[in-house]
């Protein structure tokens, strides 16, 4: 966000779907102006996940639904688990700026964000979490999201962005079929990283270096690894792994 200053997966699925279907989620009502029509017919068929980075929930709310803003998401999740609805999901939320996801280059069109309010730099609170994951499940339903599709904002903004972060539990999301997360992978040739990671999404643009990838991946891959830490076998690895089980799609 730009601010001022029967497979267990199937079963996570159902649960949290209950979890909607109960009243588990405490949804809120807090409509933004800051919206537009989808272009061109769109559907939203990716999710894209943020940090807020700002401390305040209530201030970063106020922020998107604020017109001199010009910024907003479809949701935003407080750190006591409160989700406010802030963009109907059939609409344009003006969340993911300049950037790309494979052929996508108008992520805003294709998306549903989410808000995690959260500054990037502490640890994410557990009803925040248990929130998204009773969320998630209706919208990927609802649009028909397959889990390789619930990308970071920093997957598909590369440099420019690096939320959710790397405090962000991904394998968490992935165990519960909502993201995806490679279990098993072989050492592979760092000279084949470059195009793996191009089939998995990450798009090198203009003004972009073959550094930035790696640090967008490593962001969600490998969160753990110092960010100057040269390329090796084993991010070559798991990228081929990705790109192998889950190319992106050409649309």
């Amino acid at each position: 966000m730009t601010v001022p200053a029967g497979s267990p997966s199937n079963v996570a699925l159902t649960r949290s779907a209950s979890a909607v279907a109960s009243g588990a989620l405490r949804l809120r009502d807090c409509p933004s102006p800051n919206h537009g029509p989808r272009r061109g017919g769109a559907r939203p068929d990716m999710v894209v996940l943020h940090f807020t980075a700002m401390a305040d929930p209530d201030a970063s709310r106020a922020w998107l639904c604020t017109p001199e803003a010009e910024v907003s998401a479809h949701y935003q999740i407080d750190p006591d688990g409160t989700v406010w609805r802030l963009v109907p999901e059939a609409l344009r939320a003006w969340h993911a700026g300049a950037g790309a996801w494979g052929p996508v280059g108008d992520v805003n069109s294709r998306s549903i964000g989410i808000e995690l309010a959260n500054t990037g730099r502490t640890p994410f609170a557990a009803p925040q979490i248990d929130a998204l994951e009773a969320l998630l499940p209706g919208i990927m339903a609802r649009w028909q999201i397959p889990p390789e599709r619930v990308i970071g904002h920093s997957d598909m903004a590369l440099r420019r962005k690096v939320d959710p972060g790397r405090r962000f539990d991904w394998r968490r999301l992935a165990r519960g079929g909502m993201a995806i997360w490679p279990e098993a992978h072989a050492p592979a040739d760092p000279a084949q990283f470059a195009a793996a990671a191009a089939r998995i999404g990450y798009v090198q643009g203009d003004g972009l270096q073959p550094a930035d990838v790696l640090e967008a991946f490593r962001h969600r891959f490998r969160p753990w690894v110092p960010p100057d830490a040269p390329l090796d076998a084993i991010d070559a690895g798991l990228a081929a792994e990705i790109a192998e089980r889950w190319p992106v799609a050409e649309r």
